[in-house]
């Protein structure tokens, strides 16, 4: 019989590492819930500044909600992570981060904004602009292989953090099994975000996330894999869609000219600060690689829903 089990709030770690001993101890079946940190592990707040970011204490980002040790688990098989329900707190922040990025140069300035999230349904992000809510762990993986102190930003093929976006309820995640007990963890959360995550920011906030495990025995993966319940987009298919274009024989080069026309796509039309429109890109433009096969002349697009623009009547 499966069992559901509260994992204590107070119990995270922030790096990866060889041989952890599991918090909580589950079999396959059984259902888990967690209440998440957001990514900054309480640093910043609701009335957060910019000036904040200065002090940002970077030993402490990524505090995740771990390990989970699966009974029988074994390195070449696979854990299923079925997202059974997700719920945002009243609060969320983004940020641009000097240095870190896919525009750097462009913004090398910090900046820092909160945003309100009781509404339950959608983010105002300004006077003309509201984003859905669409919750996910940006971070869930199971234990790397061989890991010792390792930092939680990069993914791998174990899970990590992978920030992407369609690992919302409903959604099975399948993470290949490195080490013995599989030691799971997750965090991270976002209440919205765009493929790609431009500016190194989701709306990062604290979640309570239930899932549920099942372990599928000889089972050999290579990467995650996942498997969605719905349409990718479900709440912004419906009013179409602004693309803008990166050409050219370097992929992150094409990826970036292309965020550089959406931000100043989004400028022009509608009355953002740059800063705000690379922050909107991170927060609900998605990148699609739209061509890669043509003689080493690659495109990627940026993709603006229209649905989140509400006009004036």
């Amino acid at each position: 019989m499966a069992n559901t089990h509260k994992f204590p709030e107070d119990r995270v770690h922030y790096t990866w590492d060889k041989d952890p001993q599991p918090v909580l101890t589950i079999d396959s079946g059984d259902q888990v819930d967690f209440s998440t940190r957001e990514v900054a592990d309480n640093q910043f707040n609701k009335d957060s500044k910019t000036e904040d970011i200065a002090t940002l204490d970077w030993a402490k980002v990524y505090p995740l909600a771990g390990p989970v040790g699966i009974r029988g688990a074994e390195p070449g098989d696979t854990l299923e992570v079925e997202i059974l329900a997700l719920t945002p707190g009243s609060w969320g922040w983004m940020a641009i981060l000097p240095g870190l990025g896919l525009l750097p140069e462009e913004f090398p300035d910090a900046y820092l904004r909160t945003f309100d999230l009781s509404d339950g349904e959608f983010i105002q992000f300004s006077d003309n602009i509201k984003v859905p809510i669409t919750p996910f762990l940006g971070t869930m993986g199971v234990g790397p292989a061989n890991a010792e102190g390792q930092t939680i930003m990069p993914p791998g093929t174990f899970g990590g953090n992978m920030d992407t976006r369609q690992l919302t309820v409903g959604t099975k995640l399948y993470l290949p099994v490195q080490v013995a007990g599989a030691m799971f963890s997750c965090g991270d959360a976002h209440a919205a975000q765009g493929d790609g995550e431009v500016c190194v920011t989701a709306l990062e906030c604290p979640m309570q996330a239930s899932l549920k495990f099942r372990l599928i025995k000889g089972k050999t993966i290579p990467a995650p894999q996942f498997h969605t319940a719905s349409a990718l987009t479900p709440k912004v298919d419906h009013k179409g869609f602004y693309g803008t274009t990166g050409v050219g024989p370097d992929l992150m080069e094409a990826a970036r000219d292309s965020v550089r026309a959406m931000v100043d796509h989004i400028s022009e039309n509608y009355g953002l600060e740059p800063k705000d429109a690379y922050l909107l890109c991170s927060l609900c433009v998605d990148l699609k690689i739209s061509e890669i096969v043509d003689a080493g002349q690659y495109i990627v697009s940026a993709v603006l829903p229209l649905a989140v623009i509400q006009k004036n009547e």
